[in-house]
């Protein structure tokens, strides 16, 4: 029981502290997006997806030997990937969608290990069953949920603050490799049993269930077997991935909104996929937590709050007001939505199956709005869309609830009143979000609106990232040449460019092009180059807005991709710019990236700086004094 307690454990604790851990490593090679979660969620999702199908396959197909000759085979080959540090060659090159790149750096990097860590479970339980022929096995249930949120909360509060991303990937791996001597030895020991797969399969008391992994179920402690053991229908199938999928579109949506205007660090990471994770554990421990009557009234105010919330102050909302209200409205969410699934287990025959759509559910929901939202919807619909859906999945699961001496309609009508508020509520403010703009272009670095604005004095056209202003020109013929905004010629910027052009031509460098406000100080004679990783951006700037176009700069030029890594390149290719002037001014809605802001990013800069040169920070944020607080 010890050998496979403590390999269960292990592989639940690695799998849970890999996720942050190698997100946060990948994050600065991608421009610091929050949308490097998602991609990194989805990786995980379908990993998650592939671990229990091979399980499955591997318990149901092969023998004993063959079983652990295959499982060991694949551990001793995944030791070849360590220590799992990613290879520079991953670092983009230039602008755009970075998704597919990020899939495959992951895959590269930790695939193997995570796909072996995501089947341990249910392949170790399936062997302890089989070699002992012990009833099911309750302890190991608890340490392997145990084992996952030790892995994920550690991380952010002892991991993180304590170990550098090199010494963290190094610690990892040698985990790992005590992981697989155990598991090596699991392997060995069981593929001594004489047993045909399918008693491992289809244990008729004790039916096995997989580790809990972001995107799939926990490890759980009662399975309550169905009445009959009919095959499950076609709706019961859609209602398990389409729940499954609701709970993990919510998870990734909701980080990324508490992500829009805070630059995304591993504890925003961490809440929602921790108390995702609760949720499964609560829901699928026992039938008694999850309780209709408690948590069905709680999930409508609480959808209310956070609809009301996403567009307050124009989603400027402080971030000690939406870092709680959305941290229980995930909560709540998720445990319906797994309550609901929970009490809809089949027979101990089709549990793998039951599973498995489980685990599709997720890969769908983090597919969604990894993969689809990004190139289909023009704002953050997949939030709002979510919630619309958790609160339909609700009214079909609670539809043929027959109250005592009341009937089923007045809680149908009920729960329809409320699913057509939330939905008209939801629906209408992102209609009216869009009124107005000239233009509405998303991918994967978020959202850009063009809109002209006619105050009582000027007219002007406003370029937003999100919810935030990043560059307006005023629209007269005579004033649309005067800098703005945080550009205007009494600002730190404005007066550090204007010094320098008192004794000539200047070099200036901007790192985010916005509207292009900066490059209205260039003159004839000047050296001018501009840093943009979104390239949806050098397009807005030069047909939208005409500072960048009028600019009388005699050399100038856009430079597409990461500041921080294309900087890093032309130093290699000593190809230094001897700035006047750097204007570090990169924005992701109202965060500034954080790897732009580090000792060493800084290091970068002064290289490129002229001995007497002024490195200009723009530090404007809207949560910059809640954060220091």
């Amino acid at each position: 029981m010890t050998l496979y307690a403590v390999t269960i454990f292990l592989s639940a604790f690695l799998l849970f502290q890999v996720q942050p851990l190698i997100a946060k490593i990948i994050l600065p090679w991608f421009g610091g997006s929050a949308a490097v979660w998602s991609a990194a969620m989805l990786f995980f999702q379908i990993s998650l997806l592939a671990g229990y199908a091979y399980a499955h396959f591997l318990i149901g197909r092969l023998n004993s030997k063959r079983q652990m000759q295959v499982h060991g085979g694949l551990l001793v080959l995944s030791l070849a990937l360590l220590p799992i540090l990613p290879n520079p060659y991953w670092k983009p090159e230039g602008a755009g969608d970075p998704t597919a790149r990020i899939l495959f750096l992951l895959a590269v990097t930790i695939g193997l290990p995570y796909f072996l860590l995501s089947s341990t479970s249910p392949l170790l339980q399936a062997w302890y069953v089989r070699r002992t022929g012990a009833k099911f096995p309750y302890k190991l249930f608890a340490l392997s949920n145990f084992g996952s949120m030790l892995g994920l909360i550690s991380f952010p509060f002892l991991v993180e603050p304590n170990l550098s991303s090199r010494q963290q990937a190094w610690g990892w791996s040698g985990i790992y490799v005590l992981f697989v001597l155990l598991c090596g030895t699991a392997a060995l020991i069981s593929s001594r049993t004489k047993a045909s797969p399918e008693d491992a399969v289809e244990p008729k008391e004790n039916p096995l269930e997989p580790a809990p992994l972001s995107g799939g179920p926990p490890l759980v402690a009662t399975l309550e077997p169905a009445s009959s053991a009919t095959r499950p229908s076609f709706n019961e199938l859609a209602l398990w991935v389409s729940l499954a999928a609701c709970a993990s579109v919510l998870l990734v949506s909701i980080t990324n909104h508490l992500s829009q205007n805070v630059a995304p660090i591993p504890l925003l990471w961490v809440i929602p996929l921790a108390l995702y994770l609760l949720s499964f554990i609560l829901c699928f421990e026992s039938d008694k937590i999850y309780q209709r009557w408690l948590f069905v009234p709680l999930l409508a105010p609480l959808l209310g709050y956070m609809a009301y919330y996403i567009y307050f102050d124009s989603g400027n909302t402080p971030i000690n007001t939406i870092i709680p209200l959305f941290a229980a409205g995930i909560f709540v969410c998720c445990m319906v939505l797994h309550g609901e699934l929970a009490k809809r287990k089949p027979a101990a025959r089709y549990l793998t199956l039951f599973y498995l759509m489980v685990s599709l559910g997720g890969a769908i929901g983090g597919i969604l709005v990894a993969l689809v939202a990004p190139h289909v919807f023009r704002g953050y619909w997949e939030l709002p869309l979510g919630m619309i859906a958790c609160a339909l999945l609700t009214v079909i699961g609670l539809w043929d609830i027959d109250i005592p001496r009341i009937g089923p309609w007045p809680l149908r009508l009920a729960l329809c009143i409320g699913l057509g508020a939330l939905s008209g509520y939801l629906v209408r403010h992102e209609f009216e979000k869009e009124k107005g703009y000239r233009l509405i272009v998303r991918n994967f670095y978020g959202v850009l609106q063009v809109s002209d604005d006619d105050p009582d004095t000027y007219a002007v056209r406003n370029l937003t990232h999100g919810t935030i202003n990043h560059g307006s020109q005023l629209l007269s013929q005579e004033l649309r040449y005067t800098t703005t905004s945080y550009y205007g010629e009494t600002s730190g910027i404005g007066r550090a460019i204007r010094a320098i052009h008192e004794r000539g031509p200047a070099r200036i460098g901007s790192i985010g092009l916005g509207a292009g406000v900066i490059s209205n100080y260039g003159r004839t004679g000047d050296y001018l180059r501009i840093f943009e990783i979104n390239p949806l951006v050098p397009g807005i700037a030069q047909t939208q807005f005409s500072f960048y176009p009028h600019s009388a700069a005699s050399d100038k030029q856009i430079l597409m991709g990461d500041a921080r890594l294309t900087l890093e390149d032309l130093l290699a290719h000593n190809e230094i710019q001897n700035f006047d002037v750097l204007s570090v001014d990169a924005f992701s809605s109202d965060a500034i990236p954080i790897h732009l802001l580090t000792r060493e990013a800084l290091g970068v800069y002064f290289k490129h700086l002229n001995p007497d040169g002024i490195l200009a920070l723009h530090r404007s944020e809207e949560h910059t004094s809640e954060l220091q607080s």
